[in-house]
């Protein structure tokens, strides 16, 4: 997917809508490098208008030597001969004029042409990954925790992310986000004979830069006629376009629940410190084994875990038969930060919780991601002992 490089927000966010969902955007020349140096299977950059040429070109000639099957696309407000000289002689393969959102599309298109051909047909498979978050109870953080999931990946610079909400009755991925699609699986329901990366692609809703969304119908009597097999075709096609796929879901175990978890490769299943939770997580982890689900590929995640509760985090490995691989504590920023739509993620990187779901963030990418450029510092003992922990883990 390509990834879009200018230092102004709003150019950024015209760019990505010329371009293929699930596009990265970045505000500097350094974020554009570290990306294509983490993703060899990049085929073009666009670099915006308000890029300096001297960079510009920079990067053009770099690439050309390191990484040849990337394409450079090149806006520029003024297309002068000593502009257009400059470009083809460092390397660049398209100088478009500013405001043309065709000719960055056009220009993209044939990047990704010139891609295929170079690296052959075998270029354009692509597989990512798909995490199921799923609880047999409600109530339990399940959604919090699959935004905030989602967004350290992303603003790790873990890749293309794709939240997809699942709870087909009362799905709040969209709200939580302060979204408001226009779009929904919804629309796709009777397609299931012409789901494609381009058809699926119309039915996602942008946040910020890169993340974007595929959002729950916005009336529950709508679930039931959203099939099984639509559910799979959806998932698979966004496997092919995506690097993760993160899936909320309904806490129950129906038709699409199901299938999810069916199509998924890791399933984080997020609990509570309390009896009911404990109960009915382990009911359906031997559920889980019957039919032989993601046996060795399941991730408990303790939400709300604090010793006053009367349950330790310890003793749940004894009920449960099964380790928690990250441990969120109570916290009311969290839920602040979701209230005002700013996931703590974002919005506090250094709060523990924060780290905690970085870390399980980092287990699912199989590789320490960078601590997220959002908003929040570090203070007092809590933010030191969040910076040794990020030490640790670099």
């Amino acid at each position: 997917m390509p990834v879009i490089v200018d230092p102004d927000s709003d150019t950024v966010a015209t760019l990505l809508r010329s371009v293929p969902a699930g596009s990265q955007g970045v505000a500097t020349m350094d974020r554009a490098r570290a990306w294509l140096a983490q993703h060899q299977d990049e085929y073009v950059a666009v670099l915006g208008p308000s890029v300096n040429l001297t960079e510009a070109l920079l990067l053009c000639e770099s690439l050309r030597s390191y990484q040849p099957t990337v394409s450079v696309v090149l806006i520029r407000e003024e297309l002068t001969t000593d502009v257009l000289t400059a470009a083809m002689q460092a390397g660049a393969r398209d100088v478009i004029p500013s405001g043309s959102a065709e000719a960055v599309a056009a220009a993209v298109a044939r990047a990704y042409q010139l891609y295929i051909a170079l690296k052959g047909t075998g270029a354009s498979a692509h597989e990512g990954k798909i995490v199921t978050i799923w609880s047999p109870k409600g109530g339990v953080g399940k959604t919090t925790m699959t935004v905030n999931l989602g967004l350290a990946l992303t603003e790790g610079g873990a890749s293309r992310v794709c939240l997809v909400d699942l709870d087909l009755a009362f799905g709040d991925v969209a709200i939580t986000m302060q979204l408001f699609p226009t779009h929904s699986i919804e629309h796709a329901i009777g397609s299931e004979g012409a789901i494609d990366a381009e058809m699926v692609s119309g039915l996602l809703t942008r946040h910020q830069d890169s993340l974007m969304i595929l959002a729950a119908p916005s009336h529950p009597d709508v679930r039931d006629r959203v099939s099984p097999a639509l559910v799979s075709q959806i998932l698979r096609t966004l496997k092919s376009t995506f690097d993760y796929v993160i899936v909320d879901t309904a806490p129950a175990f129906d038709e699409q629940t199901l299938t999810a978890l069916d199509e998924t490769d890791e399933i984080v299943i997020v609990a509570t410190l309390d009896v009911p939770a404990l109960k009915n997580v382990k009911v359906a982890l031997e559920t889980l084994d019957m039919l032989n689900i993601a046996r060795d590929r399941r991730h408990l995640l303790l939400n709300r875990a604090d010793d006053e509760v009367g349950i330790s985090p310890d003793r749940v490995e004894g009920i449960l038969g099964m380790k928690p691989a990250a441990q969120v504590g109570t916290s009311l920023e969290v839920a602040a930060s979701t209230n005002a739509g700013n996931p703590i993620v974002a919005r506090n990187p250094y709060h523990p919780s924060s780290t905690a779901i970085i870390a399980m963030a980092s287990t699912l990418a199989g590789r320490d991601l960078a601590t997220p450029t959002g908003g929040g510092v570090p203070s007092s003992a809590e933010g030191k002992e969040s910076k040794r922990r990020l030490r640790k883990r670099r």
